[in-house]
């Protein structure tokens, strides 16, 4: 094994009960995102850095310093490896004040110095007033302060973050990631944040690695990662709200294009043009807020897929408007003809905004058309 310059090398392989990790990756002195659902293996990630699971075989290098090592038989403690760790679970001790929780890894320290520390990260985390209260007196947007105060108080020179502000509210949130952020640009050094909130990797970093199933899939920039999601499991992360399985009908080299049908209702779509032919299973992922709705059939339009449908339901989700559209099935053509062959029906999910619901009298029941562009359909991995 290579030894690397860069702050932060992983090489570990873990063998999981669902699935074997095996994932390699490194980190310069940047906030990198770990990005997976649940079970992934992110916290199983993070452990095996700080030191709370041993990999059966790998290398971790933090620095110039290895922590692990399994073929030279090295495998620093926990205490021994200078990482800071922050969980959603503050884990405070009940029984100490703010203060002594936040001073308890720095009692090797001159008291001067101890002092110092403290004092100056309770100022920064605005819990001063604080420190002679227990833990049971303060709010948990404040006990989650204290936990990140005396995990930073120590100075680690790695910082491992698993969801720790998830239960905040948004405000809160907003401000502990400004100090944190803060923080951690004074002393450049590697930070991952594990996070299954597409909205938190966007704004968090400039880097996502995503994990499945114990492997790291994708690494780059957000917008890159989401906008082609390759995997079911990724477009679900991804906030594509409309997944299908389909097969391939006929493929237009020409055009640039191919008609699949989705295999629930027959439904036909026209999608990009993939490398697959006719008869060749197809997974289909399409954004909710890519799909229009319109009471009436466009004409004049460049869109390829204008599907005639029935709103099923209509659901307000604070700012937006969510229509279940059903399209397919025994429902007749556009001209009132003879309905197709029974068969279950696609249902799509859109979004619209509460202006448009309104402007165009849409309510549950009503026949509509969904407007979908070619190119918004993305090709997943079958």
């Amino acid at each position: 094994m290579n030894a690397s310059s860069a702050p932060l090398h992983v090489e570990i392989h873990i063998p999981l009960q669902q699935f074997p990790l095996a994932c390699t990756f490194e980190a310069q002195r940047e906030v990198v995102v770990l990005f997976g659902a649940s079970g992934a293996g992110k916290t199983s990630v993070l452990d095996s850095i700080a030191g709370f699971r041993t990999p059966i075989r790998g290398r971790i290098t933090i620095g110039d310093r290895v922590v692990f090592c399994s073929e030279n038989g090295i495998n620093l403690p926990v205490r021994h490896r200078r990482v800071g760790y922050l969980s959603q679970q503050p884990a405070l001790f009940p029984h100490l004040s703010v203060r002594q929780n936040v001073e308890y890894g720095l009692l090797d320290l001159p008291q001067a110095e101890r002092d110092e520390r403290v004092g100056a990260i309770l100022e920064r985390f605005r819990i001063a007033a604080l420190a002679s209260r227990r833990p049971a007196k303060i709010s948990g947007g404040e006990q989650q302060r204290v936990a990140l105060a005396r995990t930073l108080v120590c100075e680690p020179e790695l910082l491992l973050l698993d969801e720790p502000l998830s239960a905040l509210d948004l405000g809160l949130k907003s401000l502990l990631l400004e100090s944190l952020f803060d923080w951690q640009r004074e002393r450049a050094v590697p930070m991952l944040y594990v996070t299954h909130d597409q909205s938190e990797a966007y704004s968090l970093s400039r880097r996502v690695l995503v994990l499945e199933k114990g492997h790291v899939v994708a690494d780059g920039e957000p917008h890159r990662i989401f906008s082609a999601p390759f995997s079911r499991e990724r477009a679900e992360l991804s906030g594509y709200e409309n997944i299908f399985d389909a097969a391939v009908e006929e493929t237009h080299s020409a055009l640039g294009t191919m008609t699949c049908r989705v295999m629930e209702s027959n439904l036909m779509l026209e999608a990009p043009l993939a490398n697959k032919t006719a008869g060749d299973a197809a997974c289909l992922a399409l954004r909710a807020g890519d799909i229009l709705v319109a009471t009436v059939c466009p004409t004049g339009i460049s869109a390829r897929n204008l599907l005639p449908g029935r709103i099923r339901v209509i659901e307000d989700r604070a700012g937006m408007v969510e229509l279940r559209v059903q399209c397919g099935g025994t429902r007749g053509d556009a001209k009132g003809g003879v309905a197709q062959n029974k068969t279950q029906r696609t249902e799509f999910c859109v979004h619209v905004t509460r202006g448009a619901l309104q402007n165009l009298a849409l309510r549950a029941g009503q026949d509509v058309w969904l407007v979908i562009k070619t190119h918004s359909i993305q090709f997943l991995r079958s």
